[in-house]
């Protein structure tokens, strides 16, 4: 049998629509992450979340299917116009790529459209109710007259004589209301996407419902409106390479401008429209027919991500709309340095408290003995307590802040808080070249006893408080003068726009990441060969990265047991005879957004934790850290605890399969699978990882390895 047979025969089980192209035993990395989607939206249908939690799951969906044109399809549409710009041979293939997703998008919108139907009903019981169309003279009638007399007619600036141009200058994601009469007006971001009236209960109403029953009332529009609402390219490219710092601002302002008005991906439309409105979309705008969408039920459905957060407390908790408040662990803020220096701090975000990295910060802010505070900033809350302690602390020791200016959506908050911080004193630099600042590290210099010790925190995620209540993201604080030695290294480089490099502890990106990886795959897969137990476990957001699948699967045929939590976007295929047997891939979505990046290695004994993903930006695009786990009782904590938790989630995890589809596991097997260590925390009884790590931080982690 030839190679080329081979692996063909391998491929059976994956349907060819999935493939990244012919003989490629990879998942095409926008249908996966398309499957991710469908996933949270699952989480919508799920009668056994809470309502107001459903609905958010099902805002979220909107709101990840927006980012996934402006960023993921409008850069498979720049390869599909200079692949046929240039007649490559691979323009076909791609071709099809963009039909497969414009059909999945299509089916999944009708998706939505079935959950919205499905929660509009299910929810009333709860005291929530969606409010689309009331009767005239009714009591949800008159209070939708009163939202939009107060909040959305002020808004509005009615414009007449409408044409296709005013369509071809719509910012992007914006929408427009046109009437038959020609009358048309913006409807300004500012105007909230769904408006909520705690009212005997809570009663929703979408923009548009508003607009389309009360709004031509009150002008005297003809008629009932259509929406068009535009999506664009979204992404834009800077490399900062040799600029004068001072200059940096105004391009990055320059960069986010440009993207108002990116080339045209995505139109979708709702109601009664021109039929020459909609053709000129598609023929003007050089789209394709899939890329102008109805929208069966609203554009303003992503209003729904964020609606529980603007219900009062009290409505919320009356009628038990969302799930209680989460017991953090926090521990007391006195002696932190003493208690680092004793071992090292695990922090396990949301279950701990944020308070805990912030109350550190204040402390050392306070603290005579510290010389010097350092952070790297991505994406921050501008109004996240420890920015306040720090500009007052930049008066009286060194303050400095490295800021990525290019972090996606979030350039002009890092802008507006790079100069707030200046202003206090605050030494600011920035990202630089074409390498994005993606490492979280945060570094405290301190003098004691005549003697500088180095205090470093390190984190999966961002220091944002807002989100680190929604995120689950790993994190150390530790006093160990290796990797304080590597992290003053680190910051030294990239203040000095250097690519930092030579380590001893940490791993970097771009220089060493993916070799290292590369390097334990191929320990574990030699260990399998010579008869020894050979183990890896990654939990990481996204697995794209070809040649680590292949490592991968080199891996599993040499007998490698490997598990992959995998939470979005993943090309590798498991379970496949020959090629992935020993594979198994496994997604958690869950009340909180899974964020954390662990690597795990059993015959290397080697573990990580990262701000990086398994992707080809993150290994060479983005400067990045993976950073290991020395202290014995945190490791144990993640052997025994932690990844066994998530292989054993029986409630909210799905497994791949080799069809490339995802189903939920059986109980039986998950249990077989956890064979890192034992806890007697686990109990016998079905596991939901995210309430099982609550219940470990609300009881202080009494009987694990980080119990004091």
């Amino acid at each position: 049998m030839t190679e080329t047979t081979r692996q063909r025969d391998l491929l059976l089980p994956t349907p060819r629509s999935l493939l990244s192209g012919p003989g490629q035993p990879l998942l095409q990395r926008d249908l996966s992450w398309l499957q991710f989607n469908d996933r949270v939206l699952a989480e919508a249908r799920a009668g056994s979340n809470p309502p107001l939690e459903r609905l958010k799951f099902l805002g979220i969906t909107a709101s990840n299917l927006d980012e996934f044109f402006m960023i993921r399809f409008a850069s498979l549409q720049r390869r599909v116009s200079t692949a046929i710009r240039r007649n490559d041979p691979d323009r076909g293939a791609l071709l099809r790529v963009r039909e497969q997703v414009l059909e999945t998008v299509s089916k999944f919108v009708a998706r939505q459209t079935e959950t919205l139907e499905l929660l509009t009903a299910e929810v009333a019981p709860a005291g929530i109710r969606i409010v689309r169309e009331a009767p005239e003279g009714s009591p949800e009638f008159e209070m939708g007259k009163r939202i939009c007399d107060d909040q959305v007619l002020p808004k509005l600036t009615p414009r007449y004589n409408f044409a296709f141009p005013h369509v071809r200058a719509l910012p992007n994601l914006w929408t427009i209301a046109v009437y038959p009469n020609g009358m048309w007006f913006e409807l300004p971001r500012s105007l909230p996407a769904v408006l909520a009236v705690p009212e005997n209960g809570v009663f929703l109403f979408f923009l548009e419902d508003l607009i389309a029953t009360h709004v031509g009332r009150t002008l005297r529009a003809v008629g009932r409106p259509g929406f068009l609402r535009m999506t664009r390219d979204g992404d834009f490219s800077l490399d900062l390479t040799e600029e004068d710092p001072e200059t940096i601002p105004d391009l990055v302002r320059s960069g986010v401008g440009a993207r108002e008005l990116g080339r045209p991906v995505r139109i979708q439309y709702l109601g009664d429209l021109p039929p020459r409105v909609l053709s000129r979309c598609v023929s003007r705008m050089k789209l394709v027919p899939g890329q102008l969408l109805p929208v069966p039920h609203t554009p303003y459905l992503q209003g729904l991500s964020t609606i529980a957060h603007d219900i009062p407390e009290v409505v919320k908790k009356d009628l038990s709309m969302t799930y209680p408040p989460l017991a953090t662990f926090l521990p007391g803020a006195s002696g932190i340095f003493d208690r680092i220096r004793r071992r090292d701090i695990l922090l396990h975000h949301p279950y701990d408290s944020f308070d805990t990295y912030v109350n550190w910060i204040r402390a050392a802010c306070d603290d005579a003995a510290v010389e010097r505070i350092e952070q790297t900033i991505y994406r921050i809350d501008r109004l996240s307590p420890e920015l306040g302690a720090l500009k007052e602390a930049a008066k009286r020791k060194v303050i400095r802040v490295i800021i990525e200016p290019r972090a996606r959506f979030d350039e002009l908050n890092n802008l507006r808080l790079a100069e707030e911080l200046a202003a206090a004193g605050v030494e600011v630099g920035f990202g630089f070249g074409r390498l994005k600042l993606h490492a979280k590290v945060a570094l405290v210099t301190r003098r004691e006893e005549g003697v500088v010790r180095v205090y470093t925190h390190l984190s999966t995620g961002n220091y944002n408080a807002a989100t680190a209540r929604q995120y689950e993201d790993l994190a150390i604080m530790t006093a160990h003068a290796g990797i304080g030695k590597d992290a003053r290294t680190f910051f030294d480089s990239v203040w000095d726009g250097k690519v930092p490099d030579g380590f001893r502890f940490l791993v970097p990106a771009p220089t060493a990441l993916r070799r290292r990886l590369l390097a334990h795959i191929r320990q574990e897969t030699e260990a399998a060969k010579k008869g020894r137990p050979a183990r890896i476990v990654a939990k990481v957001n996204a697995l794209i990265d070809p040649v680590v699948v292949q490592h991968l699967y080199g891996a599993s045929q040499a007998g490698v047991s490997v598990d992959l939590v995998v939470r979005g976007a993943c090309s590798l295929i498991p379970g496949v005879r020959a090629l992935s047997d020993n594979i198994r891939v496994i997604s958690v979505v869950d009340r909180f957004l899974e964020h954390s990046r662990i690597y795990y290695f059993g015959d290397s004994k080697a573990l990580y934790f990262s701000s990086a993903d398994w992707m080809p930006r993150n290994f060479f695009s983005r400067l990045e850290l993976a950073f290991p786990i020395l202290d014995p009782n945190l490791r144990r904590f993640v052997e025994e605890v932690v990844l066994p938790a998530y292989l054993g989630d029986t409630a909210k995890a799905r497994e791949l399969t080799p069809q490339g589809t995802w189903k939920r596991r059986a109980e039986p097997a998950i249990r077989s699978a956890l064979k890192l260590g034992s806890s007697p925390v686990f109990g016998k009884g079905p596991i939901r990882s995210q309430f099982f790590f609550e219940s470990l931080a609300a009881n202080g982690y009494r009987g694990t390895p980080l119990e004091f």
